[in-house]
């Protein structure tokens, strides 16, 4: 590894754990801080809601900024945000400044997440992508299982406010380094870099084409959100509608703009959209599995947090223990067969747990998650390779927006469908077997397998280049013999 990628992994990988740990210490820390500040449930639930409608409107548009102005600028920006806007809510003085400061946690997460993935397309040649990006799945995973255990000794320990603490030093040490850590310069693996989009003003970034955007995805994520609580039915059949008008009007824009801010060459991209619809499909039916489990094993069979905890356990070690594997997988049977295989353990996982019912012991339930694990992580590791590998380097900020997009808008559609099946059974919903919530997600995670076939396989290396030439060129068309060191080389260029 080159000096400069080491930073750059680090950056990429805390600030992607210090997100998923900040999600999931924040619903335990939730009763302690609506007892404290004398909140309704209501307002408690903003502060999630709101952060989540934040990070999901803007993912795009900053993964458009960070390829306009550098990933780690925008990196730092949105780092050093998240650490001042976690202090200011540990120092709140009431719920309304708590969600005012989740909110603008947000947009810093936003800001934070996309360039996670875009500096490590522009430090990495494209082929040795996968090994990091596994490196940093298995951090979020290790994050979002410590979690809830961290989250409940610091409440226990110090009250609610302490959790918000817990990522403020990581956080502003990761946005110091993106600022002094320069760009990764041009070696034997990276014989040249694409240049830098020309400016153009703020016309170049698209800033309607954002706020359509924006309005379409913020208004979906509050819709999936208020549809999975009680009460928020009204809510959800106003909001998806008008996401969909919004998206509607967003596309007729990005048709007729002369910078729209979905390049036509990545989403012309059938591996990119593949990667993607893999994402958006095994996370809804990971999330929407993993609701409907808790509440069998919780409200069913009476278990306590902790015990529910450790009966899918299975889940998070096999999430962190098989990223690794993950790479050598992909170079061995490449990314259609590895996905394909990740989808089909995901289903079959989902599979399994329809079939319990209200008996099941430890071990039936750790099996299940096991294959929830192993699946998942590998569909999730391979998916976000092809997405990141295959954008074109000028577009990677855009690219990490829409696989980040993919896994904030997929839980909430899995939990919101969960809701809705439940709802529907009411006396044996959370009972697996007497219920049709798990068999509809096991559908949704089989959808991923037509997603993960339309991946490249193990022979289709990707657009070639040839040195000085176009993206694609065929070499064949050159006449007279190879200069020495005129060999193709992977490359993406815009």
């Amino acid at each position: 590894m080159t000096r400069p990628r080491t930073p750059v992994l680090a950056c990429s990988v805390v600030g992607a754990a210090v997100v998923a740990l900040d999600g999931t210490v924040l619903t335990v820390a939730q009763p302690a801080l609506q007892r404290d500040l004398h909140a309704h449930v209501g307002q408690v639930q903003w502060t999630s809601t709101g952060y989540l409608v934040a990070v999901a409107s803007l993912l795009v548009f900053a993964g458009r900024l960070g390829d306009r102005y550098g990933h780690r600028r925008v990196f730092a920006l949105g780092a050093l945000g998240f650490a001042a806007a976690s202090t200011g809510i540990a120092l709140a003085p009431g719920i309304g400044a708590v969600i005012l400061l989740r909110v603008l946690q947000g947009v810093c997460g936003a800001f934070l997440q996309p360039a996670t993935l875009g500096m490590l397309r522009t430090a990495y040649p494209p082929e040795r992508l996968a090994t990091p990006i596994a490196v940093r799945t298995a951090v979020i995973g290790l994050a979002a299982a410590a979690g809830p255990l961290v989250g409940g000794a610091l409440v226990s320990a110090y009250g609610w406010r302490s959790v918000f603490l817990l990522g403020v030093p990581p956080t502003l040490a990761i946005g110091l380094v993106a600022l002094t850590t320069g760009e990764p310069r041009p070696g034997p693996d990276r014989p040249e870099r694409p240049a830098a989009p020309a400016p153009g003003g703020l016309a170049s970034l698209d800033p309607l084409g954002a706020l359509l955007l924006a309005a379409s995805l913020g208004l979906l994520v509050h819709g999936l959100v208020q549809a999975a609580r009680p009460g928020g039915t009204g809510t959800a059949v106003l909001a998806c509608p008008a996401s969909a008008a919004a998206g509607i009007a967003f596309a007729r824009h990005e048709r007729r703009t002369a910078r729209p801010l979905l390049a036509p060459e990545l989403l012309g991209s059938a591996p990119v959209v593949a990667g993607l619809a893999a994402l958006l499909a095994a996370s809804a039916a990971l999330f929407g599995t993993l609701f409907v489990t808790t509440y069998f094993l919780q409200d069913v069979q009476r278990l306590d947090p902790l015990d529910c905890a450790l009966r899918v356990l299975p889940l998070a070690a096999l999430m962190v223990l098989g990223a690794p594997f993950c790479p050598p997988l992909q170079r061995r049977f490449g990314p259609r067969r590895t996905a394909t295989a990740g989808a089909a353990l995901l289903t079959l996982g989902v599979l399994l747990l329809a079939r319990l019912d209200a008996t099941a012991g430890a071990v039936a339930v750790g099996v299940a998650s096991a294959l929830l694990g192993a699946g998942f992580v590998t569909l999730m590791v391979t998916a976000t390779s092809v997405v990141v590998h295959r954008a074109p380097e000028a577009h990677a900020g855009v690219a990490g927006g829409l696989q980040q997009t993919a896994m904030n808008i997929g839980p909430a559609f899995g939990v919101a469908l969960a809701t809705l099946l439940l709802a529907l059974v009411p006396q044996g919903g959370f009972v697996p077997d007497r219920g049709i919530a798990l068999p509809a997600l096991a559908v949704v995670a089989a959808l991923a397998l037509p997603a993960a076939l339309a991946l490249p396989g193990a022979r289709d290396r990707g657009p070639r280049r040839r040195p000085g030439g176009r993206p694609g060129a065929d070499q064949r068309t050159r006449r007279g013999p190879k200069p020495p060191g005129s060999g193709q080389q992977t490359c993406v260029r815009s």
